[in-house]
């Protein structure tokens, strides 16, 4: 076993792995979710809007247990929603599968609600169903720092689901692109963050939606996410699978494609082995005039834009 190492973003020792062990040894009945409650009330983990990163701690004590330095409690059965079995009704209720064929004008204006905030909660159901049922890739629940957005139409029904979520750990294009190396990608990832769903339901047909919508997040993402997590973001991500989505709507939204996924899978570095995954598209979308100097580390990060200031929520020239 080797110690110290740097896990999560946290320098882990020999006494952090004994302080482990006798927490997991004391309570051998805690579940996996209050340990690391726990945990990061015990080390004053918190972002810089002082909320404690319990799904941060979470994370470390699984890369602990992979390492097979600690032995964490089975994972308990979980609801298909924590918001409890009111969930499935308030999400049937508010969802209108009629087909909505419509010009977008006719839509206007669009209320958009981050529905992970305490004032979106009542929303929150629907959002997790909608992409639980409509997306192909699925929905169970996030990790980490996170945005969720219902977007609904001028009479209350609901036309899009978009997560924003933790950026990729690494990605050629991208990092090609930004300019920094693994050091700072390291220091300043968390400036990032990765359009990780775009759902618009099926009998919703509207042109031009999907990037009115993706242009509406850009101009207030940045500032949501200052808001929630105490750090701006700099720079927005997502990859389109190449076999499935042509990429329209992120390029009129005037999103950069900036080349292409190599088809791995994360879990190839631990595994050993190369997991063939489907290739796709990286595009990018910068929310800051110098996002390349801020996430290098060479620039001072605002703390908020003023009226001299370049528009923050405006795209860089590529």
């Amino acid at each position: 076993m080797s110690v110290p190492d740097i896990i999560q973003g946290r320098r882990i020792g020999t006494f952090e792995l004994e302080q482990l062990r006798q927490l997991l040894g004391a309570h051998p009945d805690w579940s996996r979710w209050r340990l690391s409650r726990h945990l990061a009330t015990l080390w004053n983990w918190r972002n810089r809007a002082g909320r404690i990163k319990d799904m941060a701690a979470r994370t470390l004590l699984h890369k602990l247990q992979q390492r097979g330095w600690i032995v964490l409690p089975p994972l308990r059965p979980t609801p298909f929603h924590r918001l409890g079995p009111q969930s499935r009704p308030a999400a049937q209720a508010l969802i209108v599968p009629e087909s909505q064929m419509e010009a977008l004008p006719a839509l206007l204006p669009l209320t958009v609600t981050e529905v992970s905030s305490p004032a979106g909660a009542s929303q929150r159901p629907v959002f997790a169903a909608l992409l639980q049922q409509q997306h192909y890739l699925g929905y169970r629940r996030t990790v980490g720092e996170n945005l969720q957005y219902l977007v609904s139409d001028r009479q209350g029904r609901c036309l899009a689901c978009v997560l924003f979520g933790s950026a990729a750990w690494q990605c050629a294009a991208r990092d090609e692109y930004v300019g920094w190396n693994a050091a700072t990608r390291l220091e300043h990832l968390r400036l990032l963050t990765n359009n990780t769903r775009f759902l618009i339901p099926a009998w919703v047909r509207v042109p031009h939606l999907a990037s009115h919508v993706l242009s509406l997040l850009a101009r207030r993402l940045s500032r949501d996410w200052q808001s929630k997590y105490g750090h701006p973001i700099y720079l927005l991500e997502t990859f389109v699978q190449t076999d499935r989505f042509a990429g329209s709507s992120y390029r009129a939204a005037n999103w950069v494609c900036v080349g292409r996924t190599q088809g791995r899978s994360r879990q190839d570095s631990a595994a050993g082995t190369h997991q063939q995954v489907p290739i796709k598209d990286v595009y990018l979308y910068p929310l800051h005039p110098r996002f390349r100097e801020l996430l290098q580390g060479h620039s001072t990060p605002p703390t908020h834009c003023t009226p001299n200031d370049p528009p923050c929520d405006s795209p860089a020239s590529t």
